[in-house]
């Protein structure tokens, strides 16, 4: 059918059916018209919309209906049932709009609650056309030019917006899915993006201020993939660096030595980091003699089981310089197969990462290539960057984030990356911004607090898109950074066993001739879903699916959802469900498709049958301490164990004075005051110097309820 392929014919009905495509364009025309052949069709326009003429033309020969969102709906609905007669299909077509890249519904949302209030049956259509721009796509890869995914119908008077949104980006996953980019694996399409950009593209590490183009880049991850064959016969190999030329250098040469990368975390406790090494039965390590000296208290192995990159790769320049001008004569075709990467298939594992330890001992998360690739273009097709952008990595590399936008990301699409060891260090990453043009910063609101009193304006001045992650990003932060640097921060969301992103909120596209603009951003949200991910809610108590405008517990589905943690089919289990992983997320959705995280799971107390969200009660607590968001973090809620009523609320605080009693009483009466219950209300408050962070900027609830448990 016109070069695409349909998934799901077999769900749609013998009967008549209000068909409600997210998207059309006029190649899509023809194929509802093939796919409905035999049954007379009805296009519908909401009077308002813009159509194109070339739509307007093919649609003409058919018959039409129109509306209005102002119209009687009901009426309108009983209006278009005669349509029905015959097992007649209605199709709506949405009109222009502006919308960003790979959305998979650009339907305004009053326009879909009054499709959805006709009281008819519906049927959606996902639509998913491959445009990729300069992303690493051949058309050797035979994919169609399109994939339309019929989602599951919904009975007369059923169709609401939330089922609608949860049916359609169903859909949209399974269309996702067929793309011909996630059949390939990591190391190839790296080799393909390090080829490609050889001399276009570049990492400029801040440490030294040095830089290496991707085809010098390529040449010594080459070389150091044989010393690493010759080191270990282990199909995976350790990594203890931070972001710049070794960390991007190590973790190439581990895959193009047919192995698996598992960057380690030193900044965590000896007992996790051990935790790690012996799950993933590490027997070599890559690091820099520096680095070791840093960071005495981290549990180094031996010293014969040390890779020192530092050391062995000056020692093999003429080798380095060999493969420079290999690399540039053989083709990817002859280089992938004398690397063995073309052997790996996209179910293997790819990347192994470890889950912070912020609640419990660390789990392996294993990454497939098609997991890993799937979050590559999820996040490529929606923030659409055009090779030689500049994006800033200071997240470090055992961190998710830090490992798919900072690490791959770069390499696959062209992009400049520069680097930076510490995302702590805020006053050498302005400069470095500055003195680079760096258009992209990745981050999260813990460390983007240092910029507000140590950065001056100026220095990030070359910004275009600040995303933050890891942990929510207070709405008065968010305005105080914009009124200070011109720019606002645009939340993201995602997990380590997601590849790891899911949501991003992005700049709203200006108006263009008129046309409704799909939002992109939206305040307190993380965003709507990326291409490709499906999602659901549960009742927490119940188990039992809900709306998705309701909150719940949030399961995802997607090509970049992992397929277990490493050895441990129990937890695995836990979490994952007919292709459905339970994120221990709570939250829901709204009508334009914006996710908002109310909390974790772990950040519930349940007292006296009632769940109480640890985060809404820190920004309540935080409001009537009069505390300045743009700051460090000065108070964390945590729930401990009590014989009586199961859990109390215990309060941290650096706050002076807040443990004491009239403080305390005080503070009851300002939650009360601003409508908080007496059960959520802190039973104590416990007084600390710290509070207890992770690297990744995430807040460290094991080390804040042993600290709760210990001023107790």
């Amino acid at each position: 059918m016109s070069h695409y392929h349909i998934i799901g014919q077999d769900r749609i009905p013998s009967g008549g059916i209000l068909v409600i495509p997210g998207r059309v364009s006029h190649a899509e025309i023809t194929v509802f018209r093939k796919l409905f052949s035999g049954r007379p069709i009805t296009w519908l326009v909401e009077e308002n919309a813009v159509i194109p003429d070339e739509i307007k033309s093919l649609i003409q020969q058919d018959q039409g209906a129109m509306f209005s969102v102002e119209d009687d709906i009901l009426l309108v609905g009983e209006q278009l049932k005669t349509y029905f007669a015959k097992q007649g299909v209605i199709v709506f077509l949405p009109g222009r709009s502006v919308a960003r890249a790979a959305v998979p519904c650009q339907i305004p949302s009053q326009v879909l609650h009054a499709l959805c209030g006709f009281g008819l049956p519906v049927l959606p259509v996902a639509i998913d056309v491959p445009r990729e721009g300069g992303f690493l796509i051949e058309k050797s890869m035979q994919q169609p030019e399109g994939v339309m995914a019929v989602g599951h119908p919904m009975e007369a008077g059923q169709a609401t917006v939330p089922l609608f949104q949860e049916r359609l980006l169903l859909a949209a996953e399974e269309a996702f899915s067929q793309r011909g980019f996630l059949q390939q694996s990591l190391g190839l399409v790296l080799l393909k993006g390090l080829k490609k950009f050889a001399t276009q593209a570049q990492i400029h590490d801040g440490t030294d201020d040095s830089s290496l183009t991707f085809d010098k880049v390529l040449a010594s991850a080459i070389v150091l993939s044989k010393v690493i064959r010759l080191e270990t016969d282990q199909p995976r190999v350790g990594i203890v660096l931070p972001p710049g030329k070794a960390g991007l250098i190590a973790n190439l040469a581990v895959i193009f030595a047919g192995k698996v990368p598992v960057n380690l975390n030193f900044t965590a406790s000896q007992e996790a980091v051990r935790s790690a090494m012996r799950q993933a039965d590490l027997d070599r390590f890559i690091t820099v003699d520096p680095f070791v000296r840093k960071f005495p208290a981290f549990p180094w192995p031996p010293n014969r089981d040390l890779i020192l990159i530092e050391r062995i790769l000056p020692s093999l320049k003429k080798k380095i310089g060999w493969w420079l001008v290999l690399s540039k004569i053989l083709p990817t075709s002859v280089l992938a197969a004398h690397l063995r990467i073309t052997q790996k298939k996209p179910s293997d594992e790819a990347v192994l990462l470890f889950t912070s330890g912020s609640s419990g001992e660390p789990k392996g998360v294993s990454l497939t290539h098609r997991n890993v690739l799937a979050n590559e273009l999820q996040f490529h097709s929606r923030l659409d960057c055009k090779p030689g952008a500049k994006i800033f990595g200071c997240l470090p590399l055992f961190h998710s984030f830090g490992c798919t936008a900072t690490l791959w990301y770069p390499v696959i699409g062209g992009l400049n990356l520069v680097t930076y060891p510490s995302p702590a260090e805020s006053k050498r990453i302005a400069e470095l911004i500055h003195q680079q043009k760096v258009e992209i910063f990745l981050s999260t609101p813990t460390f983007l607090r240092g910029y507000m009193k140590r950065v001056d304006p100026e220095q990030l001045a070359s910004l275009r898109l600040v995303v933050t992650g890891a942990e929510k990003l207070p709405e008065s932060f968010a305005r105080a950074f914009e009124e200070k640097f011109g720019i606002r921060p645009h939340e993201g969301y995602g997990l380590t066993e997601t590849s790891p992103a899911t949501n991003l909120n992005l700049p709203d596209l200006p108006s263009l001739h008129g046309l409704p603009v799909i939002p992109s951003a939206r305040s307190g949200s993380v965003g709507t879903m990326l291409p490709g991910m499906a999602i659901r809610i549960t009742n927490p108590a119940t188990e039992k699916p809900i709306a998705l405008d309701q909150q719940g517990l949030i399961w995802l589905r997607g090509a970049n959802v992992f397929g277990g943690y490493l050895d441990n089919p129990k937890k695995s289990a836990e979490v994952l469900h007919d292709g459905w992983f339970l994120t221990g997320d709570v939250g829901r959705m709204d009508a334009d498709g914006f996710l908002y995280i109310e909390g974790r799971i772990s950040r519930f107390s349940k007292i006296g049958g009632e769940m109480v969200p640890h985060e809404t009660l820190e920004a309540e607590v935080t409001k009537a301490l009069g505390l300045d968001q743009e700051s460090e973090r000065k108070i964390a809620i945590v729930g401990v164990p009590d014989t009586q009523k199961g859990e109390v609320i215990v309060l941290l605080s650096t706050v002076a004075g807040l443990a004491l009693e009239q403080e305390c009483i005080d503070l009851r009466y300002k939650l009360m005051d601003a409508g908080i219950p007496s059960l959520w209300c802190p039973k104590r408050i416990v007084p600390v110097s710290d509070i207890p962070m992770l690297a990744s900027g995430k807040l460290d609830i094991k080390g804040c309820a042993e600290l709760a448990v210990q001023g107790g």
